[in-house]
């Protein structure tokens, strides 16, 4: 009889979860998203003919609601499936993903790249987009910043991710829920074959450093 393990679980589990996700993110996007942009320039459309000064301000007002409501679906659509993954790769998915990032959080992150991108299994490019997805919500959570980077690190056989927030930093060992949260990133890192560490300092930040043999 053919023993599986904990290992292969998990992974299943991921990959089953991932599948629901990609076609919960299509359909916010296609959906939701798509009607909600519709009602906005609906609502552009009125406020040009509302000649009633505060008719005219409400529905502006409104608008600008609506929109970044809509800003914010995009960031939460993007966040369950990037769309720019499959087509693009996982450098163009984060550089998309930290552009609705900043638009939404006000955190400016500075992308860089060092070396020439490698192409990565569809399994293990969203296994780091999660990793870092994680990364950067912790940041706009708990680092009290106006700033973040990430540094890609491309050689032939690895990938090293840096991703530092310059914020106030924290004691690895008082926090739980940051134990939590590194936890699960260790061991989505770790079933892609790879691995993740994180460093902080108080008053100085905090860095995630994020290695996959490719």
């Amino acid at each position: 009889m053919k023993t599986i393990s904990s290992n292969n679980i998990s992974s299943y589990i991921i990959r089953s979860q991932e599948e629901e996700i990609k076609r919960v993110a299509m359909e916010l996007h296609e959906g939701v998203g798509q009607t909600l942009y519709s009602i906005y320039t609906g609502l552009q459309f009125i406020e040009t003919g509302v000649s009633e000064p505060q008719t005219k301000q409400y529905v502006k007002e409104m608008a600008e609601l609506l929109e970044k409501t809509i800003q914010e679906i995009r960031l939460f659509s993007v966040e369950l499936y990037p769309p720019a993954l499959t087509t693009f790769g996982l450098l163009a998915a984060i550089k998309n993903y930290t552009q609705l990032y900043t638009s939404t959080f006000g955190i400016e992150v500075e992308v860089e790249s060092i070396g020439s991108e490698v192409s990565i299994a569809e399994e293990k490019n969203i296994t780091i987009f999660r990793v870092c997805q994680e990364a950067f919500a912790n940041i706009a959570k708990y680092a009290d910043t106006s700033k973040a980077k990430i540094t890609f690190t491309w050689t032939t056989n690895q990938l090293a991710i840096m991703i530092t927030d310059f914020g106030k930093g924290f004691n690895l060992y008082d926090n739980e829920n940051s134990a939590s949260g590194l936890a699960a990133m260790k061991e989505r890192m770790g079933l892609a074959g790879g691995d993740c560490t994180i460093t902080s300092s108080i008053g100085e930040g905090t860095t995630v450093h994020i290695l996959l043999p490719i």
